[in-house]
């Protein structure tokens, strides 16, 4: 039996991203083009790579119980194929009978000797409803944090993580929500760069951003390539964290702006635009080689000489003191961005975040230092975690008394088409994916003392 192509160009995804560390969303489009599938099957394939890798952990619950042994006794390559066939078992409309038969058929495929095996767990895990395999695997366990943990398929330390966060806000019994949000396919959000492109007749105009939009249909990329690059792909989260920056204060003629931390770049070619407009300069910095290619293709559609260096963040902004504005779009956990990027939740590890917050704390700084008076710095991360955002600029305010504080909450308000429930402690604001319907950005805003 031959395993359909949409089937295998999701196994293959599976795979790269848990054996060499790839990243779906940068692989799933080449291996779909590859492939040559049809439109319905590239969906089919999208819906199956995303499923399972953001209710791996729950599948491996099932598939323990179903194999009455531990998932890390199972070969990883037939692990793989039987994480894709119990998603299509137990949350999608895929007959069990294919699911089941094409499950067996990828695991022939690498493993001759677990065919009969991969055959009695599937069949094990038809047998009973979705709702059944629920109540079985969460059966006995007491503790909320683990019982959630399990049921949306997160690591416990990141639930703990994200309730702290919506503890901070009074709003703690809002985590079912963003755990469900975190694994519900994210609308494709664009942007129509300001000044240069406008939002398409008949696209919905998004209800926070304005220069966001989603299409009713079509392939976003044919909108891409039709504009020339001025109408692309961007979360309204990130959006509103670039306009956070140019539209805080009005812009004065002959400012000069820095992207501290700039790659891939999306935030870089909306400030691109918005400097155009004021008649700012803007340069850009990307210590990543491969990143700092993304931003420089993701400024060429704007008519703006956009400089883009490769240097360390924590010397780069000093060197070229005196910039009016600075976004710093720290490197982080990416924790709230799990819905687009699923396998993070699985390669994240506690121990990452101190090590992340040193380096955002020091970029933070530089960033200060390299600010005129007046100057001001946003201060963004993809990640609600207390300890990147205002546990970052907490230390970041008790070394230093040059900075005052002003409220991005009150900004992004300002900014938005349509009011918009923002998060966040005191001045700093935190968007949420299950409130907002945004990537989890944090923003927070801070001018520099004469």
């Amino acid at each position: 039996m031959r395993v359909q192509p949409a089937r295998r160009v999701a196994y293959d995804v599976l795979r790269a991203v848990d054996a060499d560390d790839a990243y779906a969303n940068l692989l799933l489009p080449v291996a779909i083009g590859r492939a040559g599938l049809s439109p319905a099957d590239a969906a089919l394939a999208t819906e199956l790579t995303y499923g399972t890798l953001r209710r791996r952990g729950y599948y491996d619950a099932v598939i323990a119980r179903a194999a009455r042994r531990e998932v890390r006794r199972i070969d990883p390559q037939v692990l793989d194929a039987l994480r894709l066939s119990a998603h299509q078992l137990l949350s999608t409309r895929v007959a069990s009978h294919a699911a089941v038969n094409e499950g067996v058929e990828l695991v022939r495929s690498v493993s001759r000797n677990a065919v009969g095996f991969a055959n009695a767990v599937l069949r094990a895990i038809a047998r009973e409803d979705p709702g059944q395999w629920r109540s079985d695997v969460l059966a006995g366990v007491r503790d909320e944090i683990e019982r959630l943990a399990l049921e949306h398929s997160h690591p416990t330390w990141i639930v703990r993580a994200f309730r702290r966060a919506l503890r901070a806000e009074d709003r703690a019994d809002e985590l079912p929500a963003l755990l469900a949000a975190d694994n519900a396919a994210p609308a494709v959000t664009m942007v129509a760069l300001p000044g240069l492109a406008e939002i398409p007749s008949g696209a919905a105009r998004t209800p926070y951003s304005p220069i966001g939009f989603r299409l009713g249909g079509g392939d976003p990329e044919s909108t891409v390539t039709a504009s020339g690059g001025l109408v692309r792909v961007q979360d309204e989260g990130s959006q509103l964290a670039a306009l956070a920056l140019s539209r805080a204060v009005p812009i004065r003629e002959g400012e000069r702006w820095l992207d501290l931390c700039a790659g891939p770049g999306g935030k870089t070619a909306v400030l691109a635009a918005e400097a155009l407009a004021g008649g700012a300069s803007l340069e850009a910095n990307e210590l990543v080689p491969a990143r700092a290619g993304l931003v420089r293709r993701s400024v060429e559609s704007v008519p703006l000489a956009v400089p883009v260096s490769e240097a360390d963040g924590r010397e780069r902004a000093r060197k070229g003191s005196g910039y009016d504005r600075i976004l710093l779009d720290a490197p982080c956990t990416g924790l709230g961005a799990l819905r687009r990027r699923p396998e993070a939740r699985w390669r994240k590890q506690p121990g990452d975040v101190p090590e992340l917050t040193a380096v955002q704390t020091d970029l933070f700084a530089a960033a200060a230092d390299g600010l005129r008076p007046g100057g001001l710095l946003a201060y963004v991360t993809c990640s609600p975690h207390l300890a990147e955002t205002v546990g970052v600029v907490d230390e970041a305010l008790r070394v230093r008394d040059d900075l005052e504080t002003l409220s991005a909450k009150d900004v992004l308000t300002d900014a938005s088409r349509s009011p918009i429930d923002v998060g966040g402690t005191g001045p700093h604001a935190q968007l949420w994916p299950h409130r907002n319907g945004t990537d989890a950005m944090f923003v927070s805003l801070f001018r520099k003392r004469a």
